[in-house]
C-alpha cells in the first residue's frame, strides 16, 4: 500500500471523523483524482517543444499524456481550431497517491522562495488548483534534458462538499497551505 494512502487511512480519517462529526467512513472527504496539464503556447511553431513536454509529463506521472487541441481559432495567436496546444494526464488511485506524495515531499520544497500555497485557491466544491512555473522542480526531470522550460497546472479533485472540508483534508494530507491571515486593518498607525 502507498505510504500516503496508509497515512490517510491511519491518521487522517480519525481526525476528519472528529472534526467533521461523522462516523460513516464513506461520507468523509477523500482524493478522487489529480489532473496535471501543460499548455504549450509555441506548439504551432515548434513541434519539438510539444514532444519534449509530452515526454516530461509521461516521466512525471507514469502514464501516457493525452494531447489537447484548441477549441477555437484565434488569429492574434496564429491558432486554428483543432491544433495541438498542450497535454494533460488524469491520475487516479495508486498513481494519484504516488504523484501527490512526490509533489508534497520532493517537488514543492524545491520551488524557489516557497512560502506555501494560497489557501483560497479552492473552487467552491472543495477542489484545489495551483500552478508550477517549471517542470524541473521534480527530481525525475534531469536539467540537461530540458530545452524548453514549461509550467504546469495541477488540479486536486476531492469528494469534499465545501472548501473548508477540502482545506481540512489537504492540510491533513500534508499539502503546505499558507496560514490564513486575519484581514488587514484599515488606518494602521503611522
Amino acid at each position: 500500500m502507498n505510504r500516503l494512502l496508509q497515512h490517510y487511512n491511519d491518521q487522517v480519517v480519525p481526525v476528519l471523523q472528529e472534526k467533521l462529526g461523522r462516523t460513516n467512513l464513506h461520507s468523509l472527504p477523500r482524493l478522487e483524482k489529480i489532473v496535471v496539464s501543460m499548455g504549450v503556447g509555441q506548439a504551432n511553431q515548434d513541434r519539438k517543444q510539444l514532444d519534449e513536454v509530452l515526454g516530461h509529463l509521461a516521466q512525471l506521472t507514469g502514464q501516457q499524456p493525452q494531447r489537447t487541441r484548441s477549441r477555437k481559432s484565434v488569429a492574434a495567436f496564429k491558432l486554428r481550431e483543432g491544433m495541438e496546444v498542450g497535454c494533460r494526464v488524469t491520475l487516479r488511485n495508486r498513481r494519484m497517491y504516488e504523484f501527490f506524495d512526490r509533489l508534497i515531499t520532493l517537488a514543492l520544497p524545491r520551488v524557489r522562495d516557497f512560502r506555501g500555497l494560497n489557501p483560497r485557491a479552492f473552487d467552491g466544491s472543495g477542489n484545489y488548483s495551483f500552478g508550477l512555473n517549471e517542470q524541473m522542480v521534480f527530481p525525475e526531470i534531469h536539467p540537461d534534458s530540458v530545452h524548453y522550460v514549461q509550467g504546469m497546472n495541477i488540479t486536486i479533485v476531492s469528494s469534499s462538499r465545501t472548501d473548508d472540508e477540502g482545506r481540512l483534508l489537504l492540510r491533513q494530507l500534508g499539502l503546505p497551505l499558507q496560514k490564513e491571515d486575519a484581514p488587514a486593518t484599515a488606518g494602521a498607525a503611522s
